[in-house]
């Protein structure tokens, strides 16, 4: 029996979602499907990146990632299907599976689209899942798709770092208003070298402190944690962080026909 997860922008407004997990059922009724979120804001790959890296790690060795995001970014012709630290994602080759996995991933294959009709989400949907039928029957990875193909490639968004200071990127506000930067913990400590920090944000807000959690500082105060993924947090405790400190993640605006990604930026400096 495959675990399946599911990621995706499309949202729980109509009936796409719960179509899709039918249409893995036709395939094979003991598919163990499992949400992730489908609430992506559309076209805001960091955070769909940010959203899938963080969760994949914690699935066990061999699940199947399946991800909808941005899914006809121009006109399909083929999925892929990757195995990377154990774990298999199969998406759209439109740059998210390199800024999934921060990289090139082991193994990557192309599922080829054939269908004369339209190549629309459920269709794509059935692609996946026969392919992950034929993995679990035991087909090699490689006897299923496309070798030696070329992806698109987009970068994962990185915080810029100096001898100085640290600049992130606001990547997701939760359900409760909290902010995550992509700074890592990794990333702080390595640059910190010991040394004192302070955290400024919009306003000239600042925090000089990491806690361990969020009441430990009282309520109604601002306060900096490394989150369960490892990644920069700042929050309120038992307050809404993004609406009362004036920040905002992912917007999207037109200008000159283009769409541009605008983040607030978070500095971390050490002195």
């Amino acid at each position: 029996m495959s675990l399946i997860t599911l990621t995706s922008d499309i949202g729980h407004q109509d009936y796409l979602v719960s179509a899709i997990k039918g249409q893995l059922l036709q395939i094979d009724p003991a598919f163990n499907i499992i949400d992730v979120s489908h609430g992506i804001s559309p076209f805001n790959y960091p955070q769909a990146a940010y959203i899938c890296r963080s969760a994949f790690k914690n699935f066990p060795a061999h699940t199947f990632h399946i991800v909808l995001v941005n899914l006809f970014d121009k006109e399909p012709e083929r999925l892929l299907l990757a195995f990377h630290n154990d774990q298999y994602i199969i998406c759209a080759d439109n740059g998210l599976l390199t800024m999934i996995v921060e990289g090139k991933p082991d193994l990557v294959i192309g599922l080829p689209l054939q269908s004369p009709g339209p190549k629309n989400t459920l269709y794509c949907t059935k692609i996946m899942g026969l392919a992950i039928e034929r993995i679990q029957n035991g087909t090699r990875i490689t006897d299923i798709g496309e070798e030696e193909i070329e992806i698109e490639v987009k970068n994962p968004l990185r915080p810029r770092i100096t001898d100085s200071f640290i600049e992130g990127q606001i990547i997701f506000i939760d359900h409760f208003e909290n902010i995550v930067v992509n700074i890592t913990r990794q990333e702080f400590e390595e640059n910190r070298k010991g040394r004192d920090f302070m955290i400024v944000f919009r306003h000239g807000d600042r925090i000089e402190t990491i806690s361990d959690y969020y009441s430990s500082v009282p309520e109604g105060e601002k306060v900096a944690i490394f989150n369960s993924a490892g990644y920069l947090e700042l929050a309120i405790n038992k307050g809404n962080a993004a609406g009362l400190l004036g920040l905002s993640g992912f917007t999207e605006k037109s200008q000159n026909a283009q769409n541009r990604l605008i983040y607030q930026l978070v500095k971390v400096e050490f002195f």
